[in-house]
């Protein structure tokens, strides 16, 4: 069983208490037609999304994340936002350490809560900014982190940051407008931009494997929310082919653009959908 559906199981199987779901910032596709230099750009850290609401970590979803006692005991009494982090490609392992009820020290140590907003604060994002570096600063947690902001003088040299990047792993690039203040939902305040596409698809049945994929899967047959069927091979490894994603459940999938038929092009299978 893979690593993957293992993450599944454990989200199945370890509900988490229900919380208030957060009202969240949401970042808008990045279009070329933007000012960059009236931007902060920052690495979009492939994490768990975590909201602090002053006691304790909240998901996306709005589930209580069951972090020990030990990683929150320096941090503020008001509400921070931020990613649970563990590094570049380790999605799948941060999932499985975040998602579990009962936490365990040794992993949980790994983990770094890195803020990039602080909500309901007054001021532009730079001056929150500064606000979020001076309390990172006096909280001193070993925990809490700030994710680097830094500027870009042009479109040429973001692409070239972008490349740079995701050619050591991250999967691209967030930018936010200096003087927005902060609200909740999504808009051209914040951006994200990565070379390539993804979305989310549900697998409604499979196509079976030919040659060296005789008896296993050797597609994916999905199902988008607009309605449109296609099929995914592409990234799926041998323990996926042996042990597909149960029908019904949701796939994050990477594209490049659409065909003439409104169909993802060069569709490729990334993960199960974050299900916290």
């Amino acid at each position: 069983m893979t690593k993957t559906l293992i993450v599944l199981l454990l989200v199945v199987c370890c509900q988490l208490t229900a919380a208030s779901k957060p009202e969240l910032l949401l970042a808008q596709v990045y279009n070329d037609t933007v000012d960059v230099q009236q931007y902060w750009v920052s690495e979009k850290l492939d994490g768990v999304r975590a909201y602090w609401d002053g006691k304790q970590l909240i998901s996306r979803g709005g589930n209580v994340i069951a972090a020990p006692a030990w990683f929150v005991a320096d941090f503020p009494p008001q509400p921070l936002d931020g990613e649970l982090w563990l590094g570049r490609n380790k999605f799948a392992e941060t999932l499985s350490i975040v998602s579990k009820q009962q936490p365990v020290d040794s992993e949980w140590q790994q983990i770094r809560y890195y803020l990039f907003e602080l909500p309901q604060a007054k001021g532009s994002f730079t001056e929150r900014i500064n606000a979020l570096q001076r309390l990172v600063a006096q909280q001193n947690s070993r925990y809490l982190m700030l994710v680097p902001q830094f500027r870009i003088a042009d479109q040429a040299a973001l692409a070239a940051k972008l490349s740079e990047l995701e050619q050591a792993g991250a999967e691209g690039l967030m930018l936010h407008h200096q003087d927005a203040l902060y609200k909740t939902g999504r808009s051209n305040d914040l951006l994200k931009l990565k070379s390539y596409q993804d979305t989310e698809a549900q697998v409604i049945g499979y196509r079976p494997g030919k040659g060296k994929y005789q008896g296993m899967v050797g597609a994916l047959i999905v199902k988008t929310a607009d309605g449109k069927i296609f099929a995914i091979g592409s990234g799926l490894t041998d323990a996926l082919r042996q042990t597909p994603p149960p029908i019904g459940s949701v796939i994050t999938y990477r594209y490049n653009g659409l065909t003439k038929h409104g169909l993802p092009r060069f569709a490729r299978f990334v993960r199960l959908r974050q299900a916290l």
